[in-house]
Parts: structure tokens; sequence; C-alpha cells
């Protein structure tokens, strides 16, 4: 596989320590993959928000060493206009090329730093106001999980810091990494950065006829052409009672997440056959090679051959 991806994460005063603690996590399942590091800005202990301090091993030179330099988010008694005291010569150095990540309030360091002027980037929606009023040249969007804009991405709180970190494995390494990880991490293995951050009731009422035998349903039988009548008929609703409750659970509308899975299968199919496009579509549900191609590109922006090269050409090239 190579040198590992360096992945380096910067804890600051008030870090929150399961944010903190996410990248080990995720990358740590991603097989060898990626190489954590902790660090400070001072090279010394930080308190986190809970009752307790850190003692990360490395100092801030461990950041001219990175690829992906990550920032968890810290309390928000101890945000600031501009970042604290050598943050900004810190992120200076990264080396070129470097990837950039934030969760939560972590966006505030890189806005502060002028890391997001003009950049699309999300930070949690009850801290939307702010981040607005501190720094207008931003195009925050706080209704989303997370945001990849490149060579820097920005996420909401909390387990969305699990979501942009499965994204980043999932980017470098394919479906079938980031599936594995993920089941390692037993967590979802993918929501989609557009999802929303609020939903309004993001724990249902318990219902013996809730949604989710329905999705495992759906499922097992991608490859049928599935419509809203047949999903909403498995589940003994009514189609407005089916896309209330669907809503309500899953925070997006039956339609769009059908083809989110269609689309995650047939990248599956690309990545890990030689089927031709047609056969892929046929076996996910959707109706020509060519529907698959407008889908495909919608969400990701490339097309099916080039989705294809460029993923088995980078395993064929770890191997």
């Amino acid at each position: 596989m190579g040198t590992p991806h360096r992945v380096v994460v910067l804890a600051l005063d008030g870090v929150y320590p399961f944010e903190l603690g996410i990248p080990s996590r995720v990358f740590d399942a991603a097989g060898g993959r990626y190489e954590v590091l902790t660090c400070s800005i001072d090279g010394g202990p930080v308190r986190t928000n809970a009752d307790f301090s850190v003692s990360p091993p490395q100092g801030p030179e461990a950041l001219r060493t990175a690829d992906t330099v990550l920032l968890p988010p810290f309390d928000t008694a101890k945000l600031t206009r501009e970042p604290p005291a050598g943050v900004r010569d810190a992120l200076a150095s990264l080396p070129p090329g470097a990837r950039v990540v934030s969760i939560c309030t972590g966006a505030f360091v890189l806005a502060g730093a002028g890391l997001l002027d003009g950049r699309p980037a999300t930070t949690h929606w009850a801290l939307a106001d702010l981040f607005r009023a501190w720094y207008p040249r931003v195009r925050l969007d706080p209704d989303v999980l997370f945001v990849d804009d490149g060579d820097v991405l920005t996420s909401a709180g909390a387990t969305s810091g699990v979501d942009v970190c499965l994204h980043l494995v999932r980017r470098d390494h394919g479906i079938a990494v980031a599936n594995r990880a993920a089941r390692i991490c037993v967590a979802p293995p993918w929501r989609e950065g557009g999802q929303a951050q609020f939903i309004e009731r993001p724990v249902p009422e318990p219902v013996a006829n809730g949604t989710a035998p329905t999705r495992r349903w759906a499922l097992e039988n991608l490859h049928e052409p599935l419509t809203l009548a047949d999903l909403a008929g498995h589940a003994r609703m009514s189609l407005r009672t089916f896309v209330r409750r669907f809503n309500e659970e899953v925070g997006t509308s039956p339609g769009r997440w059908l083809i989110r899975q269609r689309v995650d299968r047939a990248r599956d199919l690309l990545e890990s056959t030689d089927l031709p496009v047609d056969d892929v579509a046929a076996r996910v549900g959707f109706a020509s090679g060519t529907s698959l191609r407008e889908h495909l590109h919608a969400a990701i922006g490339i097309s099916p051959l080039a989705y294809r090269r460029t993923f088995r050409g980078d395993l064929t090239a770890r191997r």
C-alpha cells in the first residue's frame, strides 16, 4: 500500500474529547492506509472541555509533515474571531497540497486564518449567525452535514465528524474500504454531506410499522424498478404517511434516498467488477446506462468509465 497518508490532528484548548478521538478511530479502521498523529500548538498538555487534560505527543512541527490536517472542535466559550496564538503561523507552515479538515467550531479557526475566504463551508447550525457576522466572506451553509471543497473540508458537530472522515476514506480508497471501516466502527457507511443537520424529529416516536424494514427490503431489491408506491405498499402505509415517516426517520425524501443507494451500489460494482456500464445500470435499478451516467455525474461530477479508471487504476498501482 506504500507510505500511509499522514493525518495530523491539532488539539486546541477546550477540545471536545469525543471529536478528538474520531480521526484515530475512523482512519485506523482503514487497514493501515493512514497514520494519525495528534499535536498541540505548543507541544504541551491541552485542557479538554471535560474534567481532564490530554498530553499530545507531538508539537506544531508535526503539521509540517501532514498530508491532511484535522481541527476537532473546542468549547464555544473559547471562540475568538482571530485564531489562538500561534495557530495562524502553524497553519501557514503546512506543506503544499496538504488537505485541511474541520469539525464544528474548528471552522472558526480556518475562517479566522483566511483559509475559507470565498469558499463554501459549514459549521454547527447553532453558531451560524455568529459565524456569518465574523466571516462574511465565507459562503456558509449551516444546513448540511459537511462540505467538500477539494483541499478544504468542513463539517458540523459531533457525529458529522465521523461522516466527513468516512467520506475521505471513501474518496481516497473507494467504497469497499470505507464500508469496511464503517463496519469496524459500527457506523453508517454513508450519510450524504448535503443531508440536513437538523431533522425535525431526529428520534422518531417508536412505532411498530416504521420504514426501516422497507429500507432493508429496498436495498435487497435495488435491481427492480422500485417506485414510491412500491415502497409505501411494502410498508403498508399511504403515500403521504410513508413520505412523512421516511423524512422523520432518515432526514431525506424516499426518492432521493433510493437514488443515492443506486448510485452507491453502482460505484461499488464499477470498482469491484468489469461489468459493462449498461449491466451495472441494470443491476442497480437504473433504466439504462444513460440514466446511470446522468445520476453518477450529478452525484460526483464524473462518468462511470472515468470513475472506474480512477479507482481501478489507483487500486492496481497500490497493489
